[in-house]
């Protein structure tokens, strides 16, 4: 059977928020969306079937993590990530880029790529645009990122500039480098800071070069909300709006309906994950850390209107006690419960601009989460 060509349909806007859908080999994605993450090739605490049920249509892998354990060539000889792990529906892989820029002293960048040391063994590897990228293949992502130098934050303009420069050259090389297939795609990464010149410039260069899909990188790393926002006004009203656009590593659920509103359509972040594994849930008035004594007599839900296992079947009390106990349970019940509030939450965002109503959508958001937790009997 013919695999379906990579494409992503506008369906409608409401301002600047979209609804699209974007067709791969593996499957409809509807955006805008959410991405769980699944580093080593699994989401922590969860099985492939509760990813699934949670509502779930892509999942992330990590390229770093997995080129040094189990390494490209074994999972290409398993059959890829989605093979191997059991996920039939779309794979993003990121480049390794936002990986190796943290490992500080460990690792040496020039102009043809990055050398850098595991923080698992120590030993000494390379990575290339086009190594990257051969990796990616490797895995089989269906969505392939660029190779890319993650600018750290605060950067001063020359230093932003010449970081940017360097990936677009990348960009450019990791196109190159890109083995083209029905229903697979590569996004580059728009990077610049928060300087909305070299924004645009970074913009005009991916334009030239020609990607399925557009990132914007660089931002969640310590430049705040606002500036974060400004910098999304600044810079996706210049990106090809019939193409998908990412915004990587965002985020908080605020962060994402103002970014929705800014036009970005497809988000990950290791948040809620993270989140359910230290104690803590989203809903939609907000956090609750289940870890805190007011909830060990509480026999109400975490949250009622919710229909994951751990809303359905167990109480607040019985959670706490949970984690408490250091129950393994009370990680994954969380966990589930943290991603199907985030695929409930944009799906919301969904119904609510094919509506044509998401502004009334984000102040009831937003007046939601001012109310806070309800408070124990």
């Amino acid at each position: 059977m013919t695999s379906p060509s990579f494409q992503f349909t506008l369906k409608t806007t409401d301002g600047g928020a979209r609804r699209g859908q974007l067709t791969t080999a593996h499957g409809i994605i509807e955006t805008p969306v959410f991405m769980p993450v699944g580093t080593a090739a699994t989401v922590k605490a969860m099985t492939v079937d509760d990813v699934w049920a949670t509502g779930a249509m892509i999942i992330l892998a990590n390229t770093y993590h997995l080129m040094l354990r189990p390494g490209p060539e074994r999972v290409e000889r398993l059959g890829g990530v989605r093979r191997m792990m059991g996920w039939d529906g779309p794979l993003l892989t990121d480049s390794g880029g936002f990986q190796v820029m943290s490992l500080g002293s460990l690792r040496k960048i020039d102009a043809d790529g990055v050398t850098f040391r595991s923080h698992l063994d120590g030993s000494s590897h390379r990575l290339t645009p086009e190594r990257s990228t051969d990796i990616q293949r490797m895995l089989d992502a269906t969505i392939t990122m660029a190779f890319d130098e993650c600018t750290p934050f605060p950067a001063e303009y020359d230093v932003a500039a010449e970081s940017m420069r360097l990936s677009m050259d990348w960009a450019e090389r990791c196109r190159k480098a890109f083995q083209s297939r029905p229903g697979y795609g590569q996004f580059g990464i728009v990077q610049g800071s928060v300087y909305p010149d070299l924004r645009a410039e970074s913009v005009a260069r991916l334009d030239a070069i020609g990607f399925e899909g557009y990132a914007v990188g660089g931002l969640a790393v310590g430049e705040g909300q606002d500036a974060m926002f400004s910098t999304l006004e600044a810079t996706t009203p210049l990106m090809d709006a019939d193409k998908p656009r990412y915004l990587m590593g965002v985020g908080k659920p605020d962060d994402i309906v103002g970014s929705v509103a800014r036009g970005i359509d497809m988000f990950d972040c290791v948040l809620p994950t993270r989140s359910g594994r230290t104690g803590q849930a989203f809903t939609p008035r907000g956090t609750v850390n289940i870890k805190n004594a007011r909830h060990a007599d509480d026999p109400r839900p975490l949250d009622e209107t919710c229909s994951c296992p751990a809303c359905q079947k167990y109480s607040r009390a019985y959670l706490h006690h949970l984690f408490k106990a250091e129950e393994v349970l009370g990680l994954m019940l969380l966990t589930r419960h943290n991603i199907t509030y985030y695929q409930r939450f944009t799906a919301e965002i969904r119904t609510a601009i094919e509506a044509g109503q998401f502004t009334d959508y984000a102040a009831s958001f937003y007046a939601e989460r001012a109310k806070g937790d309800i408070p124990p009997l």
